[in-house]
């Protein structure tokens, strides 16, 4: 089951990433798909602030450090941006284990990972919407129970 949620602007998109971490649960694994300017850093960024119940939370693109780590309650948050690394092995020095193991991983650039990508995990496909500030938003759900958990998504104005 493919879930589209189509938005018209950046308040859409909050609204969405914060409906998608109002289920997060330790384990959860999200990789987020879409070229350069398309929202993938502002959904994480929004994911998290929503997590925090902050919404003035600072949220740093991992662009450079490539992993920031939000230590939040109910579950950390571990961000990644992959878009500079050259190999798939070199996700191990970033701890990526940890952070499947017992945190939320919301990963930019996900084909990095190539054949380390978990079985369980949501794919997020973010692309051009109705206009300019518009965005569609595939969530392809692989595993467990994250069918279930999508399928309410995409109301109260996202």
């Amino acid at each position: 089951m493919i879930k589209t949620v189509a938005v018209g602007d950046q308040n859409g998109t909050e609204i969405l990433a914060g409906q998608l971490a109002a289920c997060a649960k330790p384990g959860d694994v999200i990789l987020m798909h879409g070229t350069l300017g398309m929202g993938k850093s502002a959904f994480c960024r929004a994911y998290i602030r929503a997590l925090a119940d902050n919404p003035h939370e600072e949220v740093p693109s991992p662009t450079f450090t490539l992993v920031q780590v939000y230590e939040l309650d109910p579950v950390s948050v571990w961000h990644f941006d992959l878009y500079r690394l050259s190999d798939p092995e070199e996700v191990h020095e970033l701890d990526i284990e940890d952070a499947f193991a017992d945190g939320v991983s919301l990963i930019e650039w996900p084909d990095r990972l190539e054949y380390l990508t978990p079985e369980n995990r949501l794919d997020i496909h973010i692309e051009p919407g109705s206009n300019v500030d518009g965005r569609v938003f595939q969530l392809i759900p692989h595993g467990e129970d994250w069918e279930n958990r999508i399928a309410k998504l995409g109301g109260d104005g996202a």
